[in-house]
């Protein structure tokens, strides 16, 4: 079987490669969108030059004495009418380029249909499968002057580069924060396995401890039960006091050892079916009872019916005894009250009671582990903040909910909520 931490390193590597092709499948997007707008771009172009190479201005008259090789009315060279019509188309194919939208670097070559070149760009690129080129077939007065087909093809390189270069406002960023995600991953993934390691080894600790000291606990339990035998009146009470505060002080280990049992994830709830309603009336039986001798006041009204559950009977009991002793704990002079009803097909259950009451900026946080809520800088009741969080982590593992309503100096209800199996 696979470790949660192999599952999530799986989970982590497949989302990072399905980033990885999506981030792919945009930049193709991007390529073929940057493509039909350059073809869009370079029509344009195309029109606006054969507009106007298709007139006799200064540009044609300069290009036509050049392709003809006539300088009788000019009063330079053949060679330095070649390099000034050369130059001076490139100048004006690059503007017209550049009014288009396209910086892309470019070459042309003038030539007729009879494969007969008369100018090339000086940056001229070598024909390969990269090379795109764009022939322009142009009209009016250079054709008409040579009565010939006059072409003058736009070629260009490497564009792949080019539309790369355009993209890189989205391929960049979006890489850079693709790095990001995984390195904030990793070191989320790190921390959280170092401090489980942490929690891991701390809970082993506490688990030692605990069980080391129920073995001086059980002792002491013992020898004061031999010490009550044939005791003088005036020392029984120490003994007893000594009995009660090791029968405390079991409890408060044998809890921890029931959360720690809880969080390790191993399976210590063992559920079965039965009907609550039975057990609940004997635990507010016995603390009624209870309630005699601590001279408080407590009544409890079930609904008469089954209440048909699957649940741990063990914990379950224990949830219900926790808000007793708290209602009674957190009150001066305490009265506790239980109700019990079956609403919607779920098992409410109602302990209320009238003591200080919870604040509303302590209610979100009262099923925190080891949270208490303070009596100004001082606890009032002893306690290692366990216990309503004992209560939550068991509710939830039955799939229930609890609930609080308090107001200070008014008291304090919690509700659980249990399914009901059908009958």
């Amino acid at each position: 079987m696979p470790t949660k931490r192999n599952i999530y390193i799986v989970v982590f590597v497949l989302s990072v490669i399905g980033l990885l092709v999506v981030q792919y499948q945009f930049l193709r997007v991007g390529l073929g969108l940057a493509k039909a707008q350059f073809s869009e771009k370079i029509d344009v172009a195309r029109d606006h030059i054969n507009s106007e190479l298709s007139e006799l201005n200064s540009l044609t008259y300069t290009l036509g004495n050049a392709i003809q090789k006539d300088t009788s009315e000019l009063k330079i060279g053949l060679d330095s009418l070649q390099k000034v019509s050369q130059f001076y188309l490139n100048d004006y194919v690059d503007y017209q380029l550049g009014v288009s939208g396209i910086d892309a670097p470019f070459s042309y070559r003038l030539y007729s249909r009879d494969s007969i070149t008369y100018l090339t760009s000086s940056d001229s690129f070598a024909m390969d499968d990269e090379m795109l080129t764009y022939p322009i077939k142009l009209e009016g007065y250079l054709p008409d002057l040579l009565n010939k087909e006059i072409i003058l093809e736009l070629g260009f390189n490497d564009l792949n580069n080019y539309f790369m270069g355009q993209l890189n406002g989205l391929t960049i960023p979006g890489l850079i924060f693709l790095l990001l995600i995984i390195i904030v991953v990793i070191w989320v993934l790190r921390s959280f396995y170092w401090q489980s390691s942490i929690i891991t080894t701390t809970n082993d600790f506490i688990n030692n401890l605990t069980h080391e000291l129920k073995t001086p606990v059980f002792s002491i339990g013992l020898a004061t039960k031999i010490l009550e035998e044939g005791l003088p009146e005036n020392k029984r009470t120490v003994v007893e006091l000594i009995r009660r505060e090791s029968d405390r002080l079991k409890k408060h280990i044998d809890k921890v050892l029931e959360l720690a049992s809880l969080e390790s994830g191993r399976n210590v709830l063992q559920f079965s079916t039965f009907d609550f309603r039975p057990e609940l009336k004997r635990i507010c039986e016995d603390f009624a009872l209870l309630a005699q001798h601590d001279e408080m006041e407590f009544e409890f009204d079930l609904e008469e019916g089954n209440y048909p559950i699957q649940a741990e009977k063990f914990h379950l009991e224990n949830v219900i005894v926790n808000l007793l002793e708290n209602a009674k704990k957190y009150s001066d002079d305490p009265k506790v009250k239980l109700k019990s009803f079956t609403e919607k097909g779920k098992l409410k259950i109602q302990i209320s009671d009238n003591g200080q009451g919870i604040a509303k900026q302590d209610i979100g946080k009262i099923f925190r582990k080891y949270y208490r809520v303070k009596n100004g800088d001082v606890h009032k009741v002893k306690g290692y903040g366990l216990g309503l969080y004992y209560v939550q982590k068991i509710i939830k593992m039955h799939r229930g909910k609890i609930g609080v309503e308090s107001e200070l100096g008014k008291g304090t209800t919690f509700t659980i909520s249990l399914k009901l199996l059908k009958k």
